[in-house]
């Protein structure tokens, strides 16, 4: 009984000293495991004789609950020490100043696009919205671009399967829009579209507004009337040089690109290009079930971040895509 009671103390001298689950783990496999000194002393009752094994059992099984006890109280000690440290540790200070809030704002691309949709909202057009994964169909055979036509090279083109790209241009809305709407149609196709090129101005991925309008009667001169009109809208400038050059799409027919002349802040003082635009040619009619006979239109294209970057003065498109709040603050 003296030999069970002198280990318990032996062990709880060690409990005092402990600092880790693992020294305390270590007590109880050396008092209360499989060879340990307890469960040695319990081994040896079979010697003792039948007048000592109750008492001395019962000594044993005694210290054994009182070390059980002593180990759970000194778990449960470790435990809240380190909940205590812990809270500590990542507590918040009340008293000290919040970091505060910044206001969010849509971003310049968005911005852009929300006013040229808005400008053309204003005069008629609706917006019309088509997938971006596209069949060769409908990104360039009904829009008269012929097989052999550059722009279907796999340079140009990101293609999924022969027969299955990201489409290059808003153009295939147009095509759809012509096929399920009666006469008048006027609308714009606004939304991204993707090419193999990147650099300072060219994105993979980068975003178009495309607009159509096709009735009995559709002239150049309304074409360049209206878009005079948007360009001095969206540019805010009464002074705004515009100038149209002749110009090759294949599924317009004449056609042309605008260049207006704004100075800005980073120097650009020259003619610069902003869409292209021309008559829709006969052909991209007729492959939609129009008689060019019987209608005609005309029909504009132009980028997103190109009238961003020239509206706001940014010399880097690459600015727009890298998600750097120095400069989407600005905006």
């Amino acid at each position: 009984m003296n030999t069970a009671e002198s280990i318990v103390l032996a062990a709880e001298k060690r409990l005092e000293h402990a600092s880790t689950v693992d020294h305390i783990e270590q007590v109880r496999v050396d008092v209360l495991g499989k060879k340990g000194a307890l469960t040695e002393l319990l081994k040896g009752l079979g010697k003792l004789s039948a007048e000592e094994r109750p008492s001395v059992g019962q000594a044993i099984n005694a210290a054994k609950k009182n070390l059980i006890r002593l180990l759970d109280e000194k778990g449960e000690q470790l435990a809240e020490g380190a909940r205590q440290k812990d809270l500590i540790n990542t507590a918040i200070d009340v008293t000290m100043p919040g970091r505060g809030r910044t206001n969010g704002s849509a971003h310049p691309v968005s911005q852009v696009q929300a006013k040229i949709e808005d400008l053309f909202h204003h005069v008629g057009f609706e917006v019309a919205r088509g997938p971006e994964i596209e069949d060769e169909y409908h990104n360039f055979e009904a829009l008269n671009i012929p097989k052999h036509h550059p722009a279907r090279a796999m340079h140009d083109t990101f293609y999924f399967k022969p027969d299955l790209l990201l489409r290059t241009h808003t153009s295939p809305v147009q095509i759809r829009v012509m096929k399920e709407k009666t006469l008048p149609i006027r609308i714009i196709a606004p939304g991204r579209v993707y090419r193999c090129d990147y650099d300072q101005t060219h994105s993979p991925m980068f975003h178009q507004v495309e607009g159509l309008w096709i009735d009995e009667i559709a002239t150049m001169a309304e074409l360049k009337g209206m878009l005079n009109s948007f360009l001095l809208a969206f540019f805010e400038r009464d002074d705004l040089e515009i100038r149209y050059r002749p110009s090759y799409f294949p599924f317009t027919e004449p056609s042309m690109e605008v260049d207006i002349k704004l100075p800005s802040a980073h120097g650009l003082s020259g003619w610069l290009e902003v869409l292209g635009c021309g008559m829709v040619h006969p052909n991209v009619l007729t492959n939609v079930g129009l008689d060019p006979e019987q209608c005609s239109g005309f029909a504009f294209g132009m980028g997103v971040e190109r009238l961003a970057m020239l509206k706001y003065g940014i010399s880097d498109l690459r600015h727009f895509f890298e998600n750097d709040l120095r400069f989407l603050s600005q905006f």
